[in-house]
């Protein structure tokens, strides 16, 4: 398979702090790549690279062919990139079929409002969200947020999904549902790049994974390479929770 995405040496400095170090991966077609790494690795700010809210001091961002670097986000999307946020941002006083038609109308396929609408309804089915499609965002649960906002990306009809920490703050049923919408989201075609701290399922769910740690990349393989790698296992050894779900991974 051929890459989707390719991120080409990215640094990103905030003042004297690094967040991104000369970070290199791809995303092939058709796959789902992990990102992980520990808290504060510089996961979420590789996503704000990746989709346009900043612009890198070095490197690039290449989609499609396409160098994209720097690219607003609303341009990023009419590629055909989309992601969901770590913390859900719904439009709080418009409806689930509301927040998912504003995903559609900005999406890759710059839909007209009414085939937008379609969009949106088929989005919200398949994240189990057709029947409370005249409620309010803000009426939902933490469960039900994060699937309106996986449901406004989809909308948008992407073919690199960005899934920021999807699985946090769900139940053990409510994960195992999200896990199952993912697979089917990628035989649908979409490839995925995610972040997740849920090692056995970001494991169980990704064809490959990237460590991070400090803002470099730390390690790259298969999932059962990468459990085992020993500079994995010592980064995580500071949480020993995570520390041994990567090794029973």
């Amino acid at each position: 398979m051929s890459a989707l995405l390719e991120v080409e040496g990215l640094s990103k400095d905030f003042g004297g702090l690094r967040a991104v170090d000369a970070l290199s991966f791809s995303v092939r077609e058709g796959a789902i790549l992990g990102l992980i790494g520990p808290n504060g690795a510089g996961k979420s700010t590789v996503f704000n690279l990746i989709n346009g809210v900043f612009a890198p001091d070095q490197g690039r961002v290449v989609f499609r062919g396409e160098d994209i670097t720097g690219k607003p986000p609303y341009r990023v999307a009419r590629h055909g990139l989309a992601r969901t946020n770590q913390i859900v941002q719904p439009f709080a006083n418009m409806s689930v079929l509301e927040n998912c038609t504003v995903g559609a109308c900005f999406g890759r396929e710059n839909l007209s409002l009414a085939r937008a609408r379609e969009a949106a309804r088929e989005a919200a089915a398949l994240v189990g969200l057709d029947d409370r499609l005249d409620a309010l965002a803000s009426q939902l649960t933490i469960a039900g947020k994060k699937r309106l906002e996986l449901a406004r990306a989809l909308a948008a009809r992407p073919t690199l999904l960005l899934l920021d920490e999807v699985l946090a703050g769900l139940n053990p049923t409510e994960v195992e549902h999200m896990i199952g919408i993912i697979r089917t989201i990628r035989d649908s075609g979409v490839s995925i790049l995610m972040i997740e701290h849920l090692m056995q399922a970001i494991m169980s769910l990704s064809d490959s994974i990237v460590v991070l740690n400090s803002g470099a990349k730390l390690a790259e393989g298969l999932p059962a390479e990468v459990a085992n790698h020993p500079a994995v296992i010592e980064a995580y050894l500071g949480d020993p929770d995570l520390a041994a779900k990567l090794r029973a991974a």
